[in-house]
């Protein structure tokens, strides 16, 4: 929080957050992610969010890119993000069928990429 209350000091246009609520409790995640939401509704601010957890990443971000060892492999209207199965599959961790997948089933399908 304060990283980010200093760097709006200088009132960028542009702000890059890499994993913004690493290692936080859920409560202040979904805070840090609230203020992030209302620094780019109201002041108008760009921000590129680099995050490991798709799903919160998704909710409140309006366009998104899926990187692959470095190699930009999906992009698109976050909203369309959410919706593709590879997406929610891979990143989401939800099945076809929409049931939440264990940590076993994310895994045996971590190796396969179809999109590549």
């Amino acid at each position: 929080m304060l990283v980010i209350g200093r760097a709006l000091v200088a009132r960028p246009r542009l702000l890059l957050l890499d994993e913004p609520s690493l290692g936080l409790a859920r409560l202040l995640v979904r805070e840090i992610f609230e203020i992030i939401r209302r620094i780019n509704e109201e002041q108008g601010t760009t921000l590129i969010l680099a995050k490991q957890n798709a799903n919160m990443a998704l909710q409140i971000a309006t366009f998104g890119y899926v990187m692959e060892n470095g190699k930009i492999v999906l992009e698109g209207d976050a909203k369309d993000l959410r919706e593709n199965p590879d997406v929610k599959q891979f990143y989401l961790g939800v099945a076809a069928t929409g049931a939440m997948k264990t940590h076993r089933d994310v895994k045996a399908y971590e190796c396969r990429k179809r999109w590549l």
